[in-house]
């Protein structure tokens, strides 16, 4: 085993950490007290109500922790590295885009059944109208929806640290650079995470919350070991009426006014939240690996409906292409697309200062759209049969009613 210098094999094996009496292991021997009994009380920090979160997460003082090549700037929060220059991979140029295929319209039958299905699925919606209503026209059009996806990754640093329970510390030269340490992501355009210990950066140092010592005086008993029985209010006594007259006697619930802390059963003393008892920490640097998928996209639809309807549904993909950087559409007969794709992809280049590009995916899909116009009784309007599940938006449908109500 590797031990920095300095730390040996710290604790001693069956000794204390500084700061800890000689010969007094922790917890103290039944009936033993505190030795802060014999003299000076414990430190008046140490009897205040911990925080178990803040105190846990406390960042140790400054020069405890090694300074090591390459992580210098540190923190305990984490922080995003930027990755180092590399080669940006060239756009792949389009060749022989295949010409976009036209989508398959709808009929008058598919909308009546469409209607009818939309009335059936609202629980107090009437079907009446969706079986009576007269369908006056059907124009069918198509949603064009863009969608580019660049998938990145990203890396930070931060210190971390855990109870020393005496495993090894091996440490075989300088650690590697944070982007030098190979990783993969599962899957392209999947998130993911991954967390690593950087090589060559643990070490072992004295636990800074409980200054090497493993516990904390009790915060319940003020390090005592006991407290005031609130039974007989530390009296020892209790008073009973009985036959007309009061009656003490001596209170059955405590020792002559006192009881044991029941926060550390006596022994003036809690277990150290960030060492676990071991008085030391085991420090290294943490690498996090998060792969994250960003995806932007733009929608060209000409009707009333609104277009965040069409993320919703399926359609034909007209278009996709794969590529570890993609050339911005040109070629698509709808000229906002094409601007749109340009757009994206410009904006995508440099959107990402923190991550390192690894893949970018576009799509163009092409999704129907039928307006249906319609007569019921004396109401002319129209409704919205949009994607291949043919669903229905029909704001103005004629016999929606409150719930408790009854459709006739």
């Amino acid at each position: 085993m590797n031990i920095p210098n300095g730390y040996g094999s710290y604790p001693p094996a069956g000794g204390a950490g500084p700061g800890m009496n000689q010969g007094q292991g922790y917890p103290p021997p039944q009936g033993s007290t505190p030795s802060y009994h014999q003299g000076a009380p414990p430190p008046k920090e140490a009897l205040a109500r911990p925080n178990e979160e803040v105190e846990a997460s406390a960042p140790p003082p400054d020069g405890l922790l090694d300074s090591l090549p390459g992580y210098t700037n540190i923190g305990f929060q984490g922080a995003f590295l930027p990755p180092p220059a590399y080669s940006e991979v060239a756009p792949a140029e389009p060749q022989n885009r295949e010409a976009i295929r036209s989508v398959v319209t709808l009929t008058e039958e598919q909308a009546r059944e469409a209607i009818i299905q939309f009335a059936a699925e609202h629980c107090c919606y009437g079907k009446g109208p969706a079986v009576e209503m007269k369908l006056n026209s059907l124009e069918s059009s198509s949603a064009f929806h863009y969608t580019l996806e660049t998938f990145g990754e990203g890396r930070s640093t931060k210190w971390k640290s855990q109870p020393y329970r005496g495993e090894g510390i091996i440490v075989t030269g300088p650690p590697p650079g944070a982007w030098d340490i190979q990783a993969q992501p599962g899957a392209m355009f999947q998130p993911s995470k991954l967390k690593v210990e950087v090589p060559n950066t643990a070490s072992v140092k004295p636990c800074h919350v409980c200054h090497a010592r493993g516990y904390k005086f009790c915060y319940s008993c003020m390090g005592s070991g006991r407290r005031e029985c609130g039974m007989c209010n530390g009296t020892g006594r209790r008073s009973w009426y009985e036959n007309g007259e009061n009656i003490e006697r001596p209170c059955g619930s405590c020792n002559f006014g006192w009881c044991t802390c029941f926060v550390c059963n006596g022994s003036g003393r809690i277990e150290c939240y960030k060492c676990k008892g071991r008085a030391s920490l085991r420090w290294y640097i943490e690498l996090k690996i998060t792969w994250k998928n960003h995806l932007e996209d733009h929608i060209v639809e000409r009707t009333a409906l609104p277009d965040e309807l069409i993320r919703t549904v399926s359609g034909e993909v007209a278009f996709e292409e794969t590529y570890p950087r993609v050339w911005p559409i040109n070629h698509f007969p709808e000229s906002e697309i094409n601007a749109a794709s340009n757009t994206l992809v410009s904006k995508h280049k440099s959107a990402f200062p923190t991550e390192r590009i690894l893949m970018q995916r576009h799509r163009v899909r092409i999704v129907p759209v039928t307006q249906v116009a319609y007569s019921y009784k004396d109401m002319n309007s129209c409704f919205f049969v949009y994607g291949f599940e043919h669903r229905v938006h029909a704001p103005d449908y004629p016999a929606k009613c409150c719930c408790g109500c009854t459709v006739i």
